[in-house]
């Protein structure tokens, strides 16, 4: 191929056109990415590419410059790329780094599914979970958990039943955990459950309770928050949790739990009475055999956290 800067000058001065093009085209020949990707792509281009290109080389170093200097672009979010197609050279727009950067976030919010949970959970990281005495023992056995089920995600892994007071962190961890499978690739469910029954009930008039009921007990991993928090009618119990629990044993798909109560005190103060009255302690056993089967309690201490 002939010298590039010669071949655009015997162009130009074959074409009848205006001092200030004329300028702009010199520029944008000259450019040193343009020299540099035409030198390194030339065994691959026409004898002719800057006279058939120049449009393409006009738009990629406008378009470029535009990007550095934060303006108005062809693509928003999008910079230009020097390629070659059919032996001339084009333009293709790929992310720049901070849409990218952006995408990413995108992509691991959605790997995050938070139902009525508070927006916070979205900025939960292990690294700021308060990791004195008192709660070592979770954090270490959340880390455990993230490990072991990424090393083997296809394995059973029993997950964690937090317990503990108000404030000690437990929806933080179990976020926290979220947000680091996501960050690895991996997908959850966090479940506030005294709303999520809410949810259902109201959901029984537009005939969506199969729906809703799918999404949760499918999901990868289920993150089930503030469990016995509001008194629980015998359909929530048996129909909703019931059958949740059931779905995700034999699927043997790890499921967390966070509640004020014991699984102890979950078992003998809630679950086994109804809203109605009833002692039903056999229903009760039958759920806590399922919660048991899926995780392991850890109990947590400490003062509240939460803004007073």
């Amino acid at each position: 191929m002939e010298d590039i800067s010669k071949t655009m000058q015997e162009m130009m001065s074959k074409r009848h056109l205006n001092h200030n093009y004329r300028q702009l085209m010199d520029q944008a020949f000259a450019d040193p990415e343009v020299t540099a990707f035409i030198q390194t792509n030339q065994a691959d281009l026409a004898e002719d590419v800057l006279a058939r290109s120049a449009s393409k080389i006009y738009e990629f170093v406008t378009e470029r410059d535009k990007v550095r200097q934060g303006g108005q672009t062809f693509a928003a979010g999008y910079e230009p790329r020097l390629i070659v197609a059919n032996h001339l050279l084009d333009v293709a727009y790929v992310p720049t780094a901070a849409t990218m950067e952006k995408q990413a976030q995108q992509q691991l919010q959605r790997r995050v599914r938070a139902i009525a949970m508070p927006k916070d959970i979205r900025n939960a990281e292990l690294d700021n979970f308060d990791n004195d005495n008192d709660r070592m023992e979770a954090l270490m056995a959340a880390t455990e958990f993230i490990d072991n089920y990424e090393n083997s995600p296809h394995h059973r892994h029993q997950a964690l039943y937090l317990s503990g007071s108000f404030g000690v962190g437990k929806t933080y961890l179990l976020a926290a955990v979220a947000n680091q499978l996501a960050a690895d690739g991996f997908s959850s469910t966090l479940v506030h459950f005294p709303s999520f029954a809410v949810e259902m009930k109201n959901a029984i008039a537009k005939n969506g309770v199969g729906d809703k009921l799918d999404a949760i007990k499918k999901a990868p991993i289920l993150m089930i928050d503030d469990i016995g928090a509001d008194a629980m009618s015998a359909w929530v119990r048996d129909d909703v949790l019931g059958v949740i629990l059931e779905y995700r044993m034999q699927e043997e798909l790890p499921t967390f739990f966070s509640s004020n109560f014991s699984m102890a005190q979950l078992e003998n103060e809630h679950l086994r009475i109804s809203t109605r009255g009833d002692d039903e302690p056999l229903k009760a056993q039958r759920l806590m055999q399922r919660i048991r089967f899926l995780a392991r309690e850890i109990v947590m201490v400490g003062a509240n956290r939460r803004p007073q």
